[in-house]
């Protein structure tokens, strides 16, 4: 269970949402009676008894058969019960991956010392939110494994077990389903705002890397967690940037945080500073013992998809991912290489973009609290800001506003999905809460104001401030 909140003075207790059990199935491998279990590819929390998982597996397959019947062309994609909501999603013909997740519920103590009362809140959880975490958990498994299909052309049902069995294993305690929101929805990615000038200078630096390095075949350049510059397709990119910003880059945050930028090891090549250090292969070159293994990620092309060794590059808050095909063997003398040539670029660049950075920063005037938090999602090109969010970790993501908030936003973006024209919905919240949503060719904005006494006219006039500022007024309806 998770942590209960506890409400003073009534000593309630409240759970929030969390995973039950997460299972993935073909239902073609064990078709005849008592041969059912064959069918189970993984099964999460794996110490359930087996004829439970029979069972568990049965009723989803029913589901999706019954519900077959009625819209042939559409599965099912989620069942409401008072206890939970269950996620289907068919990835690859016959592979279905599902996941149970127990509503959020109220606990309220009885008298007479008779056991408490449990109040499931069914409309809590959005299928939107909860949908786009499962996909995305394929899409994950995807990235560095490629499709089901390859695991059972490669080494049959065993290997895919196995595959499925090693991933999961890991990702499942990676999912943090209370912290859930839109911008899993989304699943966009955060753009570092860059002037022209240093822009070029990060262009160049690809292109001399890449003419150089002639074994590499795309790159991507982050800031601060935040993409630059990709040569990705958007959709490898978007799982990829999922993967650095919650997993990989907070494992390896350092102690640079602190004094942003300080050198960690000042080595001085000629007159050239060079901070650089590998994230994924060889933590130290230094080492004669040093392994030269990178992790494999999978990206499509036109006919199919091809396999990548992945390179992580880090100098100060400055990130290069470098992708080089699988089947090329990388040598200690390829990273020497790498390191000696991207090093002291990195480095230089990395306190450029800074120093640019701060400039900036510094004309835009103090940052003072404004009265208003947005997120902002550009649908062609994945682009997403969100003041809303402090800081996404591997383990938390940190939202300032109340989850009541969150949900209003989500329900808005619900509605948003139904229609293709552009839109606004205003909403009176609780307290002094209003929650502005705008949809205009392919972007949507979504603003929550706190302000005292506000009526409708005035929220629309501070909305078309923030749009002016903010967005150069692309959102202008009217």
């Amino acid at each position: 269970y998770n942590s209960p909140a506890i409400i003073p003075g009534m000593q309630e207790k409240q759970y929030t949402p969390s995973l039950l059990n997460f299972f993935i199935y073909n239902p073609t491998f064990g078709p005849r009676e008592g041969e059912e279990e064959k069918k189970i590819l993984f099964y999460h929390p794996s110490d359930v008894e087996k004829n439970e998982k029979i069972r568990n597996v049965g009723l989803c397959e029913a589901i999706v058969q019954f519900t077959r019947t009625f819209c042939p062309t559409k599965p099912a994609k989620s069942l409401h019960t008072q206890k939970n909501r269950q996620f289907f999603f068919e990835p690859e013909d016959n592979f279905w991956i599902v996941m149970v997740v127990r509503n959020p519920m109220i606990e309220k103590p009885n008298k007479d010392g008779k056991p408490p009362t449990v109040e499931y809140q069914e409309e809590e959880i959005l299928d939107t939110v909860y949908g786009a975490v499962v996909r995305e958990c394929y899409s994950m498994y995807k990235l560095f494994n490629g499709t089901f299909g390859r695991a059972m052309e490669a080494g049959g049902v065993e290997l895919l077990i196995q595959k499925l069995e090693k991933f999961f294993y890991r990702y499942l305690q990676t999912l943090h389903l209370q912290s859930c929101d839109l911008l899993d929805v989304f699943g966009g990615i955060s753009f570092f705002p860059l002037d022209k000038m240093t822009y070029l200078k990060i262009q160049s630096f690809v292109n001399r890397v890449e003419e150089s390095l002639s074994l590499i075949k795309y790159t991507a350049f982050l800031y601060n967690d935040q993409l630059i510059w990709s040569g990705l397709e958007q959709d490898d990119m978007r799982i990829l940037y999922k993967y650095l910003t919650t997993s990989l880059f907070p494992r390896h945050s350092e102690p640079e945080l602190a004094g942003r930028d300080s050198p960690l090891r000042p080595e001085v090549a000629g007159n050239l500073l060079h901070y650089g250090r590998f994230l994924t292969g060889p933590t130290n070159l230094k080492d004669p013992e040093a392994k030269f293994r990178f992790p494999k990620i999978f990206v499509s092309t036109e006919d199919g998809y091809e396999e990548l060794h992945l390179i992580v590059y880090k100098a100060m808050s400055a990130a290069a991912c470098f992708m080089i095909s699988a089947s090329v063997e990388l040598t200690r003398d390829f990273c020497e290489q790498l390191d000696g040539l991207v090093g002291p670029q990195l480095t230089l660049l990395a306190s450029d973009i800074c120093e640019q950075f701060t400039v900036n920063r510094r004309i835009s005037g103090p940052e003072k609290e404004p009265q208003f938090k947005f997120i902002y999602f550009n649908h062609m090109n994945l682009a997403e800001k969100s003041t809303i969010h402090m800081r996404k970790t591997a383990s938390v993501c940190l939202t300032s506003v109340h989850p009541d908030l969150m949900k209003i936003l989500g329900d808005i973006n619900c509605d948003f999905a139904r229609v293709d024209e552009d839109e606004e919905i205003i909403v009176k919240a609780m307290t002094d809460y209003w929650v502005v949503g705008k949809k205009s060719d392919q972007r949507e904005l979504y603003v929550i104001l706190n302000q005292k006494n506000a009526n409708l006219i005035e929220v629309n006039e501070e909305v078309k401030r923030l749009c002016a500022t903010q967005f150069n007024n692309i959102f202008f309806l009217d």
